[in-house]
């Protein structure tokens, strides 16, 4: 079963928890599984059916340029990253 990573800047959505075993095999499942544990998970990753522009997501070490498409493998790691911004 996928695992999904919680930031510590979100884990309030997610009760403290960091790390979230759930079912998936695309984003999307993941983001709407996480969603139906933490109402209020998906407004935080998802706008106008994309990922927002201030998160990343990364599937097994690799950042996804795919979004809510991506696969995501049995054994997965999935991490919600605030993006890093700076000048």
């Amino acid at each position: 079963m996928p695992v999904a990573w919680i930031p510590s800047l979100m884990q309030k959505l997610t009760g403290g928890q960091q790390q979230i075993p759930v079912e998936g095999e695309t984003v999307r499942q993941i983001v709407e599984a996480l969603e139906a544990l933490y109402p209020g998970f998906k407004a935080r990753i998802v706008e106008n059916d994309r990922i927002r522009t201030e998160i990343a997501v990364a599937v097994d070490g690799e950042v996804v340029t795919s979004g809510l498409r991506a696969r995501v493998g049995a054994e997965s790691e999935v991490h919600f990253l605030p993006a890093l911004a700076g000048g």
